[in-house]
């Protein structure tokens, strides 16, 4: 973490709030219907799009373990200097109140593994309101593990270290990859333990509580219209009432369309689409892709048992929940976009904003875009200029079939050339293939045998000669791969590694990886070997690192 002086130096040209100037306008809760009911009991909650509830104090004392400068000088236009006060930590680890919040835990509902499931709502995050900053943006502030609220069901509104963690890391890195995503402002830990089963076996065991202070211009999702609409009644109006307020505050550009809920769906579907090609391309696998987990706005949100791929495999997921249908694999993650927007088209159907040819041309945007999207952005990690599904599909399984790693694998071929180090073209020599590159042979992380050997070299031959045909100079392309193509990604066992450093007190790791996750694409011949390496035997078979729950 920067120091104060540091800190200090690096926002010395803007001017910057204090904590107690942050410029609340809490238009969620002015705009839209609450609940009336003023306790925090675990009940259904009707007629209301959210419940007021304060953070409850930790028995602990909050301490900050790290924080994201750019989330607090850019976005919320914080002096990052304020993290150094005592008073941030108590702010944001639910433990202060924060001059003109308003805090509230939003109404929602779901399918959950393809299954309704009724009311859900924030169980365990409160919002404490919306900020706009000094060019007039907005941004919603949300605590995760700052205590119960009405929607808590079971559970005791808390959060643990570890997946915080987690959650703090993938927000942060996510947005360096360029992947849509909420972002984190900070990450403190409670000073308390909190009981936890990791993987629902019986063998529940404390760990040390964590609060992140989630940022995003709104946290609504697609459950916060399905609730309503399946009730009916009196809450079908909340449906409308919804989509007026995203379409004003999100979607302004849409309010005087004759057909603007239309019009809403359409691009919140192309939304969809542009961000679930982002996860395919670099290898996301979200692991639990409810209704309720999905961004009204496009965004990645809700990082719980999530993982980037090491060894390709189409029918990853690291959620343990999710091994036997693997509903929300690798492979399965465009359908479920799709569905999960059909789930949206329902309920718009249902409160009569739109006709259902209406609904079914805007979710068909979805196939369009993400085709689109999608072919591009493998064109784009192959260095090529058009996309070529034959190519993709043959490297695909190649990796599957020899192990090789996901991120390495396609960085690995900008190492690739068309030319040979004399400058002249295997094709003018007779040649059309040298064989994999050592980058190449790292990746694939085994011993070939004469066969595996021979497919790689058939494949290679034949993108070699892509390559040649479309006459694009190796210097100008290897440098737009090495620019799609991240070298370093959020891997679970690096994640591991920070968990423990956190757990034991010691913020090095996690802050020494988000030096390195903030310049993804940079080849930073000064990092670690460990940050772009598979993990290590010992911690290969590491529960957090193999497999994960929706236990946090």
């Amino acid at each position: 973490m920067p120091s104060t002086q540091e800190l200090a130096t690096s926002s010395q040209h803007i001017t910057m709030c204090s904590l107690e100037e942050l410029k609340f306008d809490n238009s969620f809760v002015r705009e839209l219907p609450g609940d009336a009911e003023k306790s925090n009991t675990i009940r259904q909650v009707r007629g209301s799009l959210y419940s007021r509830v304060n953070p409850t104090p930790a028995a602990g004392e909050p301490s900050l373990v790290t924080f994201s400068e750019e989330v607090c000088s850019q976005l919320l236009g914080l002096d990052p200097v304020e993290a150094s006060r005592p008073e941030f930590a108590l702010v944001f680890g639910g433990a202060a109140p924060l001059p003109g919040s308003e805090p509230y835990a939003q109404c929602y509902g779901g399918h959950q593994f393809g299954n309704w499931a009724g009311q859900l709502g924030d169980g365990r995050a409160i919002t404490l309101g919306e900020i706009l900053n000094q060019q007039g943006n907005r941004w919603e502030l949300q605590l995760k593990g700052a205590g119960q609220t009405p929607y808590s069901r079971r559970a005791d509104g808390r959060a643990v270290m570890r997946s915080s963690v987690r959650e703090f890391v993938a927000s942060e890195a996510m947005h360096y990859l360029g992947v849509p995503t909420t972002r984190a402002l900070s990450l403190v830990g409670t000073g308390d333990k909190v009981l936890r089963d990791l993987f629902y076996d019986g063998n529940a065991k404390f760990e040390p509580g964590a609060v992140v202070c989630r940022v995003a211009p709104s946290f609504v999702r697609f459950g916060t219209f399905q609730l309503p609409a399946s009730r009916g009644g009196d809450d079908m109006k909340l449906v409308k009432m919804t989509a007026d307020y995203v379409i004003k505050h999100h979607y302004g550009h849409l309010e005087n369309e004759s057909q603007k809920y239309v019009a809403f769906l359409k691009e919140v579907t192309v939304r969809t689409a542009k961000l679930v090609s982002w996860w395919q391309a670099v290898g996301f696998v979200h692991g639990v892709l409810n209704t309720d987990n999905m961004s009204i706005l496009g965004l990645t949100v809700d990082y719980g048992p999530y993982g980037f791929m090491d060894k390709f495999d189409l029918m990853y997921t690291p959620n343990m929940t999710d091994f036997q249908g693997r509903r929300y694999a690798y492979r399965n993650q465009p359908e479920i976009g799709l569905w999960n927007c059909v789930m949206l088209a329902n309920a718009l159907y249902a409160a009569d904003l739109l006709g259902q040819e209406e609904a079914q041309e805007a979710v068909d945007a979805y196939g369009q875009t993400l085709q689109t999207e999608y072919n591009g952005r493998m064109a784009a990690k192959l260095g090529l200029l058009s996309y070529d599904r034959d190519l993709v599909v043959e490297l695909f399984k190649l990796m599957y079939e020899d192990e090789a790693d996901f991120t390495n694998t396609f960085r690995a071929l900008g190492s690739v050339t068309s030319t040979s180090s004399d400058g002249t073209s295997h094709k003018d020599q007779g040649v059309t293939t040298s064989g994999l590159t050592p980058q190449l042979r790292t990746a694939v992380n085994k011993i070939l045998t004469a066969d595996r050997e021979q497919a790689w070299e058939r494949w290679l031959t034949q993108y070699r000669n892509k390559l040649k045909a479309e006459g694009r100079p190796d210097q100008e392309r290897q440098a737009a791969q090495d620019a799609v193509n991240p070298k370093f990604v959020p891997r679970q066992h690096l994640l591991q590694y920070a968990v423990e450093g956190a757990e034991a007190g010691d913020p090095t790791e996690i802050n020494q990886l988000m030096k390195v996750l903030r310049r993804p694409y940079d080849e930073q011949p000064g990092a670690d070997p460990k940050y772009s390496a598979l993990p290590p035997p010992e911690m290969a078979d590491k529960p957090g690192v193999c497999v994960l729950s929706c236990s946090s």
